[in-house]
């Protein structure tokens, strides 16, 4: 079942493992053998709860419980002209259990729906001229649920300056999109089946890094989305001021703008400061701002903490309003909490390992990395992830 929370999918974006800026070695010996670089093992338990679920209207629980697990290995090699060939591979699979999605059928004593799993594979290859600092990319994906099935692509491409100071990239994606509509059950008459409808997306981002000084580095970025076909959800009920029960219904288009900028600031070998701001708006009159500071100190060398903090506020969208807020002149509605203004804050701590003989004395098992958060959400939505990541290089 496709998602309607803010789940653990969603919140995997503020876990990943942010690189350090350790230059390449271009001196050494570069074998044209292809070789595994890097692995990762990611392995996380997301829960949360609230009470503004939009499978029923935007009241009752949004309890739902995410475990996910994905792999990913990069393989390197370079070509007799010294162009680097990387290859990397990823899969994942998660599981969750939704109270809230049990809800699809009110006549049943359970559904289907209760619990999903999601299949998501990517293959991504670069090619680098080093020499030149210049990297083309291009790359596949898909997301595979019992109600959703996405087809993905992206190519990249990214230019360093003379001096090796800046760096210049563009990237653009879409993701081809099916859905099943799964309808509430008092809104399937006669026990009809199951529709199906497609959603498109197209991405395009344009960023530029710059190495200010030995202890600055900025990173600026923007991005223009735009999404066309079937965006509502289908088993989405949102009740009208009359009593009455419909399916949520949306635009067929929406355009999204977000731009942001990045900033590490190193303050000697043992602390950096990262912090970042998004401004963000799209055609559905949504308005949001996103501000995170994290802060890793090296306590020796081979341990280190990371606290971290993320505030973000956000305006409704003009299609919500609450439970039987709805009337019948709405051309479009939704009681989608997600679409409703809120603050939210997103606390947490990353704890990580780099012991000199290995994890558990296993030499190339070299990093251990465990983190994790607590989100809170002024609409009453509470959510805990913890996620843990062992890199194999």
């Amino acid at each position: 079942m496709k998602r309607v929370f803010l789940t653990g999918a969603a919140l995997m974006v503020l876990f990943q493992l942010r690189a350090q800026d350790i230059p390449v070695d271009s001196t050494g010996y570069k074998s044209r053998k292809l070789k595994v670089e890097e692995v990762n093992l990611v392995s996380s338990y997301y829960t949360q709860n609230g009470d503004h679920s939009a499978v029923t209207g935007g009241i009752g629980t949004q309890k739902l419980n995410d475990i996910a697990n994905t792999i990913d290995v990069k393989m390197v090699k370079y070509g007799q002209t010294g162009i680097k060939h990387t290859f990397d591979i990823e899969a994942g699979i998660d599981h969750y259990t939704s109270a809230s999605s049990d809800m699809i059928d009110l006549s049943a004593n359970s559904s289907a729906s209760s619990s999903d799993n999601r299949f998501y594979p990517s293959l991504t290859y670069l090619r680098e001229n080093e020499q030149k600092g210049q990297t083309l990319g291009i790359g596949v994906s898909s997301s595979t649920e019992f109600d959703y099935q996405s087809f993905g692509g992206n190519i990249s491409f990214s230019q360093k300056t003379k001096d090796r100071n800046g760096e210049f990239s563009a990237r653009f994606q879409t993701f081809i999109d099916q859905l099943k509509l799964v309808k509430p059950d008092e809104l399937r008459p006669g026990g009809e089946g199951y529709g199906s409808a497609g959603r498109n997306t197209f991405a395009g981002t344009l960023s530029y890094s710059q190495i200010i000084n030995q202890r600055l580095q900025v990173l600026l970025v923007g991005d223009l989305i735009s999404q066309n076909g079937y965006l509502s959800l289908p088993f989405h009920r949102v009740y009208f001021s009359d009593g009455t029960v419909h399916q949520e219904k949306m635009p067929d288009t929406r355009f999204k703008i977000p731009i942001g900028i990045r900033a590490s600031y190193f303050m000697g070998d043992n602390i950096i400061i990262r912090a970042y701001y998004r401004y963000y708006t799209d055609s559905w009159d949504l308005k949001a701002h996103t501000a995170d500071l994290e802060i890793p100190v090296k306590i020796t060398q081979a341990f280190s903490l990371s606290p971290f903090y993320r505030y973000y506020s956000q305006s409704a969208a003009k299609y919500f309003k609450p439970y039987g807020g709805h009337s019948q002149s709405d051309e479009f509605y939704t009681s989608n909490y997600d679409l409703s203004k809120f603050n939210s804050s997103f606390v947490g701590m990353g704890l990580k390992l780099t012991p000199p003989d290995g994890i558990f004395g296993l030499k190339h098992w070299n990093t251990l990395e465990i983190r994790y958060g607590h989100y809170t959400r002024s609409n009453d939505l509470t959510s805990d992830i913890v996620s843990i990541n062992i890199k194999y290089r």
